[in-house]
């Protein structure tokens, strides 16, 4: 019974219930202010890293040429791709297992 009378007390409204013309309009919590108010001190201070630079612009233009990533990576990339294209084959080769006979011409009673 209490089921039942809350269920026809309580209409949910239709379609999507948070949005439209009969949404039911969220409560604003105190978690929920606090919540927002970190979220916003997060990317406040995500911003002021991103604003200033660990390294200036004279410090970064040249930083890996000491180390020799990209020459390593580029090196790498290369005998990789000699590995994969090292090795010409030709229609001859991939479809020599279909090749059974020389002839041309097929003649009655003889065995293939």
């Amino acid at each position: 019974m209490h089921l039942t009378l809350r269920l026809c007390l309580f209409k949910l409204p239709n379609g999507h219930i948070f949005r439209g013309k009969d949404r039911l309009v969220k409560r604003v919590t105190q978690k929920a202010v606090e919540t927002l108010k970190k979220d916003y001190e997060r990317e406040e201070a995500n911003m002021l890293y991103l604003r200033y630079p660990y390294l200036s612009l004279e410090q970064s233009s040249g930083h890996a040429k000491a180390l020799k990533k990209q020459e390593k990576w580029r090196n790498k990339f290369l005998i990789a791709a000699k590995e994969k294209f090292s090795k010409h084959r030709t229609l001859e080769d991939e479809l020599s297992h279909l090749k059974v006979n020389e002839n041309w011409e097929f003649e009655a009673g003889s065995r293939v």
